[in-house]
C-alpha cells in the first residue's frame, strides 16, 4: 500500500477536491479526529446550539439542535428555507414549559406531513421534536415528537395551616357561643408537579330561631402524595329558652358552648366536644357549660377555641368567654386564629368576650358579634328578652409556605402571594384554589 505524506492537499484547478471514486470506501483510522472549521454537508450530524432560544420568534437553520425555553412566552419557530432532502432539525423543551407556552412552527414555504396548513403546534411539557425533510411531496416529517419523562423529580418542604369555618352562636333568648373551626398545621415534603387543592370552609350563618347554632364547614388540603388534610367546622352554640328543655353545645373542630335554661332550674347544659373527629395533635377544644345557675340572668357557655376550652358561666350572671385561638407565624408575624364565640346573658348579666383569634363576643339584650373572617372564629351568642340574632362564624383559611426558590408561580383561585417572608413564599387562600408544586 502506497503512502503519501503531505501537510496540505489542494485541488489542481477550481475549488472542488474529490477523494476516491464512486464505490470506494474512505477509512478514518481509530483515534483520528476530524476537525471541521467550515460547513459540512451531506452528513447526518446535528449541530447543537449553545445559545438557548428564549425569544418569541426564532429562525432555524438546517441540521441544528435547538433548546427552546418558553418560561416567559410562547415561541414561533420558522423552519429553514429551501431545505434539501435529508436536512434535519431537533428542537427540545428546555425547561418543560411547553404545556404553558407552546411552540408553533412557521413552515416557510415547505409542507409538513404533506400539508401546508394548519401551523403545527407543540404544547406538551418535556417534548423533544426531531423532523427530517423528505422532499417537496411530503415536506418535513417528524420521526420523533414525544415527551420525555422527568427522570430527576425534585421535591421540597411545604408548611401548611388549614382552618375550618367557625360555627354560629345560638340566637335564642339564652343561646351560647359558637365553637371555632378546626385548626391544623403540618409540614410535608412533596415532589414538584403535584397539584394541591385548597378548599376553604364557610362560617355558619347566625339566626334567632331558638335552635342550636349551625356548624361551620370543613376546610381541607388535598393532592397526590398527600393524605387529604381536613379541619372540621366548629360546633354550633347550644340553644337556650324560651322555656323548658334547651341544648348542649354541638361537637366540631371546637365545641359550641352550652345554652342556658330559661326557667333557671339549675340543670347543666354542657359544651360540645372539640377535636371531633379525633386528630393528633388536637384541632380544637370543648365548649363551656352554662354553669347550672338558678337565676334570671341565664348566662351561657363560651365556644371552644383552638388553644383553649370555652369558659363556663362563672356566676349566676356572667357568661363564659370563648376559648382562645392559637398563634402561628406562617405569614411572617405571629397571628392568633380560631378563637371561640362568647356566651350571652340576660338583662343585667355580663356577656362573654370572644376568644382571642377572631371569636365574636356574646350579647346582653343584643345580637351576637360575628367571628372574624378567615380566622375560623366562632360567632357570639345572641341574648335578650326577645330573640336576638347570633353572630356568624368566621370563614376559614388555608395558608401554604415554601422556600422562595421553589415557588412555581402556578396557582388558581387568586390566593394572596407574599414573597421574601424570611426566604419563604406564602400563599393565603380565602376561597377554593390550587397550587402546583
Amino acid at each position: 500500500m502506497s503512502k503519501i505524506e503531505v501537510d496540505k492537499v489542494d485541488p489542481q484547478s477550481g475549488t472542488t477536491l474529490t477523494l476516491g471514486t464512486s464505490g470506494d470506501t474512505v477509512s478514518i483510522p481509530s483515534g483520528v479526529t476530524l476537525a471541521n472549521a467550515g460547513t459540512a454537508t451531506g452528513f447526518a450530524s446535528i449541530d447543537w446550539q449553545s445559545t438557548v432560544v428564549t425569544g418569541a420568534t426564532h429562525t432555524a437553520s438546517a441540521n441544528q439542535g435547538i433548546w427552546i425555553n418558553t418560561t416567559s412566552n410562547a415561541c414561533n419557530l420558522t423552519l429553514p428555507s429551501s431545505p434539501s432532502v435529508g436536512d434535519q432539525l431537533i428542537f427540545s423543551d428546555f425547561t418543560r414549559n411547553w404545556s404553558t407556552n407552546a411552540v408553533t412552527l412557521t413552515l416557510n414555504g415547505s409542507k409538513y406531513q404533506g400539508n401546508t396548513s394548519p401551523a403545527p403546534v407543540y404544547d406538551t411539557a418535556g417534548e423533544t421534536v426531531h423532523i427530517v425533510y423528505s422532499g417537496s411531496t411530503q415536506g418535513w416529517i417528524p420521526i420523533n415528537d414525544g415527551a420525555v419523562a422527568l427522570e430527576t423529580p425534585q421535591s421540597y418542604a411545604i408548611e401548611y395551616l388549614v382552618i375550618a369555618g367557625g360555627a354560629a352562636g345560638s340566637g335564642s333568648n339564652h343561646g351560647a357561643g359558637g365553637g371555632a373551626g378546626g385548626y391544623r398545621t403540618a409540614t410535608t415534603t412533596l415532589l414538584t408537579g403535584v397539584t394541591l387543592t385548597a378548599t376553604v370552609g364557610d362560617g355558619a350563618a347566625g339566626d334567632s330561631d331558638h335552635a342550636s347554632g349551625a356548624n361551620g364547614s370543613d376546610s381541607s388540603l388535598a393532592g397526590s402524595g398527600l393524605t387529604t388534610f381536613t379541619s372540621t367546622g366548629g360546633g354550633g352554640g347550644g340553644a337556650g329558652g324560651p322555656s323548658g328543655a334547651t341544648g348542649p353545645g354541638e361537637d366540631g373542630g371546637s365545641g359550641g358552648g352550652g345554652g342556658a335554661f330559661s326557667n333557671g332550674d339549675g340543670t347543666t347544659n354542657p359544651g360540645g366536644s372539640g377535636n371531633t373527629p379525633s386528630t393528633s395533635p388536637s384541632q380544637g377544644n370543648d365548649g363551656g357549660s352554662n354553669g347550672a345557675f338558678g337565676t334570671n340572668k341565664f348566662p351561657s357557655g363560651g365556644g371552644g377555641g383552638a388553644g383553649a376550652v370555652g369558659a363556663n358561666a362563672s356566676s349566676n350572671s356572667v357568661a363564659g368567654a370563648g376559648g382562645a385561638g392559637t398563634a402561628s407565624s406562617i405569614t411572617g408575624s405571629s397571628i392568633s386564629r380560631a378563637g371561640g364565640g362568647g356566651g350571652g346573658a340576660y338583662t343585667g348579666g355580663t356577656a362573654g368576650a370572644g376568644g382571642a383569634g377572631g371569636g365574636g363576643a356574646g350579647g346582653v339584650e343584643a345580637n351576637g358579634t360575628n367571628g372574624t373572617a378567615n380566622t375560623g372564629g366562632g360567632g357570639g351568642a345572641g341574648n335578650g328578652a326577645s330573640p336576638r340574632v347570633a353572630g356568624n362564624g368566621g370563614k376559614g383559611v388555608v395558608i401554604l409556605s415554601m422556600p422562595d426558590s421553589d415557588y412555581s408561580g402556578t396557582t388558581t383561585g387568586s390566593p394572596t402571594v407574599a414573597t421574601g417572608v424570611s426566604g419563604k413564599t406564602v400563599l393565603t387562600f380565602t376561597g377554593t384554589g390550587t397550587y402546583v408544586t
